[in-house]
């Protein structure tokens, strides 16, 4: 051993232990937060992480690394397999989903390789066909896009693919029969109409719905939403539905204003905006121009992420991101073990929780 490579050994030692250690503390580590914490390269702790999986003392996942059997995690099983993860988006809503996936792969013995898409990519059978040419993967979880216009052909690259999948947060049937994919999902429209229930029973009659114009989660909360509606004898004359722009488009303050201006001449009392940005920025609108929430206007917010931070906190719709992330990777599972089960769809019930911003009708 030369002397540069003996004055290396105990850096390169004491990196490998703080990541042990921060994995006992967290059960997962990124990259990121190691780097930071060490000041070294991205480069080095992949290094030293691919190092402990060689000596089975962590199992590597995008981004990071989680526990392995038999050292810090007492009763994880061995990993065995890997399943590749394809989202549209690597923040906002998503993490939540991917961190369930991620505890249910551990507790199977299973490995996460996670790839992030987007909401415009208008094919992804290119990323898939690497993903699963490149891992050697026993399975894929996927949000794609179904509403495209390769949608249906990337049903059908599923279907020959011969890797076992689920969807996740979407649903899909394969042509010309329209056989079902497995899939897990949220009960979207379920959670528009508790939203709907809600402002009811606190006597709002005239209601408002604001959707992002770009999710596909906002086909299902209008559905949800104007079933409702419909249920409670709101005629099309006592709500307003529109579709805003992603925020960061020059048009997006344009729509919050007009929203806000068309409840004030329509004396709308209540609305549903989807997702927390979209109803922070009416809010914040809102009490620009005098008006006081809930006073003057309850507030109802989709998703959940970081509603109850903002002043007053606003009452939400919480989908359950982490249980769907789990039952997609448990749904998997069982295909694994069993390849001619019958195909399952999982709805998970989101919850309502009510704060500050939602309150009865003014006399």
């Amino acid at each position: 051993m030369t002397t540069e490579q003996a004055q290396r050994a105990p850096l390169a030692a004491e990196r490998r232990a703080h990541v042990l250690a921060a994995l006992e503390r967290e059960g997962v580590v990124r990259v990121a937060d190691l780097t930071d914490e060490l000041g070294v390269t991205a480069v080095t702790i992949r290094r030293d992480i691919a190092t402990l999986e060689r000596e089975g003392l962590l199992a590597r996942v995008h981004g990071g690394a989680v526990a392995a059997s038999g050292d810090h995690r007492a009763g994880d099983p061995a990993i065995t397999a890997t399943i590749g993860v394809l989202v549209p988006s690597l923040d906002y809503y998503w993490p939540g989903v991917v961190r369930g996936m991620e505890i249910e792969a551990r507790k199977h013995g299973l490995k996460i390789v996670l790839r992030g898409s987007s909401y415009e990519a208008a094919d992804e059978r290119p990323t898939l066909q690497r993903l699963v040419e490149s891992e050697n993967l026993r399975g894929l979880v996927l949000a794609p896009r179904t509403d495209g216009p390769h949608a249906q052909e990337m049903v059908q690259w599923l279907a020959r693919s011969g890797v076992p999948h689920v969807l996740v947060e979407r649903e899909a049937a394969l042509a010309p029969h329209r056989e079902a994919l497995e899939s897990v999902v949220s009960d979207h429209a379920l959670g528009a109409l508790m939203a709907v229930h809600h402002l009811a029973d606190l006597g709002h009659r005239r209601v408002a719905l604001v959707l992002s114009r770009l999710s596909p989660t906002s086909r299902k909360i209008a559905a949800g939403w104007r079933a409702a509606c419909a249920d409670l004898g709101l005629s099309t004359d006592e709500h307003f539905e529109r579709l805003a722009p992603d925020r960061h488009e020059p048009g997006f303050p344009r729509v919050v204003e007009e929203v806000v201006e068309t409840a004030l001449s329509s004396g709308t009392t209540a609305l549903l905006a989807h997702s927390d940005p979209e109803a922070f920025a009416i809010v914040q609108h809102a009490q620009d121009r005098g008006l006081s929430v809930p006073g003057d206007l309850s507030v109802v917010a989709y998703d959940d992420e970081v509603a109850g931070l903002f002043s007053p906190a606003l009452t939400a719709v919480r989908p359950p991101r982490s249980a769907v992330g789990h039952a997609a990777v448990d749904l998997l599972v069982k295909r694994l073990e069993d390849p001619s089960r019958a195909v399952h769809r999982v709805a998970i019930s989101p919850r309502l929780v009510v704060r500050e911003s939602t309150g009865p009708v003014r006399a």
